[in-house]
């Protein structure tokens, strides 16, 4: 068996990726399903709750739909493809290169095309900045340098899987229809 099944029941295959076959839905849930730090965390944090923050972020920042959607989508092919640590995935190539590949066709799909450059390096460096607080609220982890500056509020309470799922739909719904 080549290929994996979905929450909605498609049969997809990360390494042969048909756009047809991918569903914000099972995107949403899978995502809303995912841990965040591989697991290990003080509470459960799913990748979509991070994927929402992210998204929020570039809202409250002022940037193009594009870039707020791409925020939103930035972890999809997660879903597809389970959630690899940063340190381990940095020593993965092959692996960096056929997610790259999914998530432009994700993009295509949900967003008309492939991010440019400048949108990548917007999406990455909130990523980043983010990505401070979850291991410093997750983790109790300091990294060095000073606390990059947010605009929005983070919550770290757990929130059941349902209710985040909802949440990503709704933000796709609103964003996919022009809302920011």
């Amino acid at each position: 068996m080549s290929y994996i099944t979905t929450y909605t029941g498609k049969h997809f295959d990360p390494l042969q990726p048909d756009i047809e076959l991918l569903d914000i839905s099972d995107i949403a849930h899978a995502l809303s399903l995912t841990c965040r730090g591989n697991g290990h965390v003080k509470t459960f944090f799913s990748v979509a709750q991070h994927c929402i923050n992210c998204a929020l972020e570039a809202e409250a920042r002022g940037y193009s739909k594009h870039v707020i959607f791409g925020c939103l989508l930035h972890d999809a092919s997660e879903a597809y493809m389970s959630d690899v640590p940063r340190p381990f995935k940095q020593s993965l190539p092959e692996y960096q290169q056929i997610e790259e590949q999914l998530l432009d066709i994700i993009y295509e799909k949900f967003l008309g095309r492939a991010l440019n450059e400048e949108e990548k390096k917007l999406i990455k460096k909130i990523d980043d900045d983010l990505l401070y607080y979850d291991l410093k609220e997750l983790l109790n982890e300091i990294t060095e340098g000073e606390a990059p500056p947010i605009q929005i509020l983070l919550n770290y309470q757990f929130i059941p899987f349902g209710e985040v799922e909802n949440q990503y739909l709704k933000l796709y719904e609103k964003w996919k229809l022009g809302d920011v």
